[in-house]
């Protein structure tokens, strides 16, 4: 049911495939076209649409639209059209067809320029159609493509849409996921050879004043080929009558003739020369224009670049002021305008007075739990989310009678603050590990002259030195997570599924505790990059990560500790936006207690870096965060959040409030504290109030997690943590595709920054090579009609996730094997 169109001689007979018209159908034809099927929600499950695939988009339409095109649109082969759409397809065709007939008597017929005028505007009314009912659109630039059985496929951009789609069968499945990889392919290499090139050409010109003057220099350039043309012709009966006086007959007749073609040679000559010289006129009246636009351009660009940078400025300076006299303040601020205050929540500090620990929550009415479509983004028709909100309040009862110490001291036996290197539990001698890297070398250099003309792309495409890094990749950055892992093995022990539910929300918390003063940016893995981490001697856990994907980036983790499994997908989208670069974390983590059966899923929260054109950069976290259970916790869930940095406020800064509710929707444990310091937790021992409005009253807080304060002298170094110092630490028998083992990256640890930048660009253009091999093999593949395998990672395999139709990538559980074996030979040469 689908029509895969060549390129350049879709729609047109074959006598007439160089034509003008054939030009603009070829440009205009879509790649594929056809009826598939598309889920859409629940309710109507899969329902026909009409599918077409253009210039890097895949776009679908209502059975509407569709339905005109196959009554008007089904060729003699029986596959579909969108061409026909008037009424009377029948007359339509049959009058074609009689043209066709025809052709061979009146060949000029179809060329005539009523004919073409007709299929101009019978082009343009198509198009209009289209656009009209279009019910939307997915780019494959950075699109995931899947196959899940034999008829269905899955598209998703990494996060805001997902498209499932059901052919009718196995070889038209196959003929669309051929077509889209290949699609796909064609957009990412013309994004990234083009991107540069349109953004400096843009609104240069005006659109119209350059096709006159295009128009105007193509007429000149006309008369000087019709000029040239006159003096080839007449040079060569010059010469040829030159070479006729040579044989002495009749002397006289043949210098006229001489005379007459030299005249003839001179006025084309001159004719030349006249049109070279308004060509030449033109040409230099325009480029002295278009030159002068270009320096107004280059001067205004300029001038919005220091009106931008003297913006920052001053609106740093009045953030100071508000800090200054932002009420409960207790810091102050620097009058440097190149040095950023820090919050008023110093670090360490306790969340212990009577108004924090009562606050009002919003959580949503009903609870939208994770289905195939939602999974990476929704893309379902019609449907919207449900926005109501219930208000609760959240009181503390019996601490007038406590002090600060007694409320931190309560259950002081549950505090998990363990060191990194002494772990009671552990039966082997624990390995002496660094403390510390060396020092950051002082290189000077702006981000802001970088990265200003990036305004609104996504910061995984924008090229920054080495001296804006980290010297830790994004999969050792992931592994950071597991820093308080304690907090897990303490939920594992847990009997009570909310309790364990408040330990696992204090975890994903802790998660953000080095993100407060850690602004380098860490190294974007390569396609085929693990890390592993195995601390089972000291912290009872090991870790292995692997970058899935190039476009978009992701990466697979699976962790496996004492009682306790944690696996997650990540990816993002990132985007600058002039002052600060926002980044929101896609994909799900998860974490499963064997012993139980309990499972919780959650998403990472929207991480925001200010202060990218002046002062000094800090980093914030906010949004809301939902986790609930699964299998033998389904239902449970614990709605979080996370307040967003203002200067106006009297609540304290970096906080994260929130509730953890069985499955009858019953507030059981409250989560209170700031991400940055420490989380406490009290279970709920009286309700009061409305349905509408519940008031619950909290028995004494315990600290669930605190945060270890790093050397007091790590600012040197990155501000990294101990932990952190160790990730990068060579490690022998680690497979050669390790992050430890990355030359860029272990140049700048070593202070050799410049060697480092050289060595990054060597690195990535070597992964382009190897994706441009990859496309020209898919490309051949498919002009051969066979499928071309996608890219596989070594460690982890597409799997259907539980509950879902969604394919996340699985732990195969080889690793440590081959590891143990030393066997490599999967592993792919990327450095």
């Amino acid at each position: 049911m689908s029509e895969v169109v060549p390129s350049g001689k879709a729609g047109l007979p074959a006598a007439n495939v160089a034509t003008a018209s054939g030009a603009v159908a070829a440009q205009t034809e879509p790649d594929m076209k056809g009826w598939l099927l598309k889920w859409t929600n629940y309710l109507k499950g899969y329902q026909k649409r009409w599918f077409v695939l253009s210039k890097g988009v895949l776009s679908y339409y209502r059975a509407e639209h569709g339905a005109g095109a196959n009554a008007g649109g089904r060729s003699a082969g029986g596959k579909l059209s969108i061409r026909r759409r008037r009424k009377g397809p029948r007359a339509e065709s049959k009058g074609s067809m009689m043209q066709c007939i025809r052709a061979p008597r009146s060949p000029t017929r179809l060329n005539t320029p009523p004919d073409m005028k007709k299929d101009r505007k019978k082009h343009k009314k198509n198009q209009a159609e289209m656009t009209h009912t279009c019910r939307g659109t997915i780019s494959l630039h950075g699109a995931l493509i899947h196959t899940v059985d034999s008829c269905t496929f899955v598209i998703s951009n990494g996060g805001t849409q997902t498209f499932h789609i059901k052919a009718a069968n196995e070889v038209e499945r196959q003929s669309w996921v051929t077509a889209l990889e290949l699609a796909k392919a064609k957009a990412i290499r013309a994004m990234e050879s083009d991107e540069e090139e349109e953004d400096t050409a843009a609104n240069t010109i005006p659109s119209e004043e350059l096709n006159l003057v295009v128009r105007e220099l193509t007429f000149r350039l006309e008369n000087l080929k019709t000029c040239y043309d006159l003096i080839t012709k007449h040079g060569a009966t010059l010469q040829r009558a030159l070479s006729e006086l040579e044989s002495g007959d009749d002397l006289a007749n043949k210098t006229k003739i001489v005379s007459e073609r030299a005249t003839l040679f001179r006025i084309s000559s001159n004719a030349m020369i006249n049109a070279c010289s308004d060509y030449l006129q033109t040409a230099q009246t325009q480029g002295h224009k278009w030159s002068k636009m270009l320096q107004h351009e280059r001067d205004q660009k300029l001038h919005l670049e220091e009106m931008v940078e003297q913006l920052a400025r001053q609106h740093s300076h009045l953030e100071q002021a508000a800090h200054r006299h932002r009420p409960n303040a207790t810091a102050s601020a620097s009058d440097d305008e190149d040095n950023e205050f820090y919050d008023a929540q110093e670090e360490g500090g306790s969340v212990a007075s009577q108004e924090d620990s009562s606050f009002i929550l919003k959580i949503p009415v009903a609870h939208h739990r994770r289905n195939s479509n939602d999974a990476t983004g929704s893309s379902s028709e019609g449907e919207e989310g449900n926005s109501e909100t219930q208000q609760v309040l959240v009181v503390t009862d019996n601490l007038d009678n406590m002090d600060m110490t007694d409320r931190i001291s309560v259950n002081s036996s549950q505090a998990l603050t363990p060191t990194l290197s002494n772990n009671n539990q552990s039966t082997k001698v624990a390995r002496r590990r660094r403390t510390r890297v060396p020092d950051k070398p002082n290189y000077p250099l702006n981000l802001w002259s970088i990265i200003k003309n990036c305004i609104g792309k996504d910061l995984s495409k924008i090229p920054i030195p080495v001296n804006f890094n980290e010297p830790l990749s994004m999969l050792q950055r992931l592994t950071e997570d597991f820093e308080y892992s304690e907090i897990l093995d303490k939920a594992a022990q847990c009997k009570d599924t909310c309790e364990q539910l408040a330990y696992v929300t204090a975890f994903t918390i802790s998660s953000y505790s080095t993100t407060s003063n850690r602004t380098g940016k860490p190294f974007n893995p390569l396609l085929g990059e693990t890390y592993e981490c195995d601390r089972t001697d000291d912290l009872g856990w090991r870790c292995i990560n692997e970058q899935v994907s190039h476009h978009p980036p992701m990466a697979a983790q699976y962790c496996e500790g004492r009682g306790w499994r944690c696996w997650q997908e990540f990816t993002m989208t990132s985007k600058f936006r002039g002052k600060y670069i926002q980044i929101v974390p896609l994909g799900y983590a998860h974490v499963e207690f064997p012993a139980t059966g309990n499972k919780f899923t959650w998403r990472k929260v929207t991480t925001t870096v200010h202060n990218i054109i002046v002062g000094k950069l800090w980093v914030d976290n906010h949004g809301d965060m939902e986790i609930y259970g699964e299998k033998s916790a389904k239902g449970v869930k614990c709605h979080l959040k996370y307040l967003p940095y203002s200067y106006f406020t009297r609540d304290t800064q970096r906080r994260v409030k929130g509730v953890v509710m069985d499955n009858s929707n019953q507030v059981k444990w409250v989560i209170n504290g700031t991400w940055d310091s420490k989380i406490e937790i009290a279970p709920v021992t009286s309700t009061s109030g409305s349905a509408e409005n519940p008031v619950y009253k909290t028995g004494n807080y315990k600290t669930a997690w605190s945060r270890r304060l790093p050397p007091t002298d790590c600012d040197k170094y990155y501000n990294f943590t101990i932990l952190a110092c160790q990730l990068n630490e060579p490690e022998p028998n680690v497979a050669p595709t390790d992050s430890r083992l990355r030359p860029d990256q272990r140049l700048m640890e070593d202070g050799k920054w410049n060697e480092s930048n050289g060595e990054k660009l060597r690195l990535e253009e070597k992964q382009r090579a190897r994706r441009r091999e990859r496309e020209a093999e898919a490309e051949k593949a498919a002009a051969e009609g066979r499928p071309y395998p996608p890219y596989e990672p070594v460690w982890f395999s597409k799997q259907q996730d539980e509950g879902t139709d969604s394919l996340v990538h699985v732990f195969k559980g080889t690793y440590w094997d081959a590891k143990t074996k030393q066997d490599w030979s999967k592993c792919p040469d990327i450095f």
